[in-house]
């Protein structure tokens, strides 16, 4: 699994410069099959991020641009009547391919947004009582500004439950922004496949499979987790949702890094990614200008692996 990811790395970065660590996020969550929301200010690369990482797998990709007035069956499908075979056919919505692009989700309304819900969870569409598959392997990449929220609609936190990470892309050093401009021809078309879809289905199932995990380090999981639950400062903290997927974000950064085991050094370096954004903090911490990474930090330094547990 390393050769590929490494390779499907270096090819993104073949555009987006400078960000290797924001990358290979991207791909850890492809790889642990969850879904992404990238969230930053205007003009970073987040919809680049996408674009890239979709160009650079053989696969199905579909767009969709969130605005105020998108229906869900925009997004989902659509049941019509064929007046020549008088049956009821079902058109598939953008949402059944494999990797899908929400750019600027919060944009659209709750009602919209909600229509994601079932498909995020259950890799399925329920229309007219009758359930879609959706193809395999299947990812939602979502995107967001944090500034200029006026006209938008924050998402409810069940929907960013739904959300394996939230990253940022932030802004390039000098060196990585020299380089931009220097190449202005590169963009996410330039980029030829290095993966399809079936490998990368094939990838995803080995790294569930294959990584080992120590009961010390299931253990170390659950108390980091539950810990969050347990600080003054925060009103709500992670679910069991939040134990699982962070568990199979551990499983993938181990095996891109050919490693048959993970390590509590794999749990620290995605524990921020993975529950950050499960977090709800009390108003009067939100106005102190806490934030949930700063809960997972200050966790993550108290919670220690249990003394003589073996891995």
């Amino acid at each position: 699994m390393a050769k590929c990811f490494h390779a499907l790395a270096d090819n993104v970065e073949r555009v987006v410069k400078g960000k290797r660590d924001t990358i290979e996020l991207a791909l850890t969550c492809l790889f642990a099959e969850g879904h992404l929301l990238v969230e930053d200010v205007p003009g970073t690369g987040k919809t680049t991020l996408a674009r890239c990482l979709a160009a650079s797998i053989e696969a199905e990709f579909a767009r969709v641009q969130f605005t105020p007035d998108l229906l869900p069956s925009d997004i989902t499908g659509v049941t019509v009547y064929r007046q020549n075979t008088g049956v009821f056919e079902f058109l598939p919505g953008p949402v059944f391919a494999n990797i899908v692009l929400g750019d600027e989700i919060n944009r659209a309304s709750p009602k919209t947004q909600s229509a994601l819900l079932e498909v995020m969870e259950e890799r399925r569409v329920t229309a007219d009582g009758t359930t879609h598959p959706v193809p395999r392997p299947f990812m939602v990449l979502a995107t967001q500004n944090s500034v200029d929220m006026g006209g938008t609609y924050p998402l409810p936190e069940a929907q960013l439950d739904r959300f394996l990470m939230r990253i940022t892309v932030g802004y390039p050093d000098h060196t990585s922004e020299v380089s931009v401009l220097k190449e202005t021809g590169a963009d996410p078309e330039s980029l030829a496949p290095v993966a399809t879809a079936q490998e990368i289905a094939e990838l995803i199932a080995l790294a569930a499979a294959e990584v080992q995990v120590a009961d010390a380090l299931y253990d170390y999981i659950v108390r980091v987790v539950a810990a969050t639950r347990a600080v003054p400062d925060v009103r709500l903290g992670a679910s069991p949702r939040g134990s699982v997927a962070l568990l199979r974000a551990v499983r993938v950064r181990a095996a891109s890094q050919s490693r048959p085991y993970a390590f509590p050094e794999d749990v620290k370096a995605l524990a921020g990614p993975v529950l950050a954004h499960r977090l709800i903090l009390t108003p009067e911490a939100e106005l102190s200008g806490r934030s949930g990474a700063d809960v997972i930090e200050e966790v993550l330094a108290t919670v220690e692996l249990n003394s003589g547990a073996r891995l």
